[in-house]
């Protein structure tokens, strides 16, 4: 599980094509490795990968083709938010996130307001169901609050913080962006729905 809080931007420096998908070779950036072992999940993009391969500053993470039809930002070396999984004890400073990416969306505008930036997404039908003004998504593995939700798009107040330590910083109309929706919507739709088909 993880927060949402992006710990630090990394870059992926390299792609080695295996025979299904890619091994890719991140620099940490700021993201400090000292209690990152072999195993652990390390969320990119809002992705969860498996580093199987570290040393210093730099990890290796495989990246399957089924992950890669259904995510965007993990094909090219480029910028890469990152967050190591969370331990029991920390804090949860977003929300609950899973790192399992449930569509892509589309960037519609991403217009400045003071130092704000004003963002607004176009959802897949498919789960735009599960977003709701002043809940919680997840986009490019940042933990944000919906402010207006009208049908499939919604829009999101970037503040100056989130800009300068995120990704999101380049977004621009046309951006495509990994989407997660809030974990408790997607269990309730399911709970309630059984009780209908009892």
């Amino acid at each position: 599980m993880f927060s949402g809080i992006i710990a630090a931007v990394g870059r992926i420096t390299q792609l080695t094509p295996r025979e299904v998908g890619f091994r890719l070779q991140v620099d940490a950036g700021g993201l400090d490795l000292d209690d990152v072992a072999l195993g652990d999940s390390i969320a990119h993009n809002g992705v969860c990968l498996t580093v199987v391969a570290k040393e210093g500053q730099v990890f290796m993470v495989d990246v399957s083709q089924e992950t890669l039809s259904c995510t965007v930002g993990l094909d090219t070396p480029g910028p890469v938010n990152l967050e190591k999984a969370l331990r029991l004890s920390d804090r949860l400073g977003g929300h609950l996130v899973s790192g399992h990416v449930d569509g892509v969306g589309e960037v519609l505008r991403f217009d400045p307001i003071g130092d704000n930036r004003l963002l607004e997404i176009r959802a897949p039908q498919a789960i735009a169901k599960y977003i709701a003004r002043k809940g919680s998504v997840t986009v490019n593995g940042t933990s944000l609050t919906t402010n207006e939700v009208n049908n499939t798009d919604f829009t999101i107040n970037l503040i100056p913080h989130t800009l300068e330590n995120t990704t999101l910083q380049h977004l621009q109309p046309g951006s495509r962006v990994n989407l997660e929706v809030d974990l408790i919507a997607r269990y309730c739709e399911r709970l309630l729905s059984a009780e209908r088909e009892a």
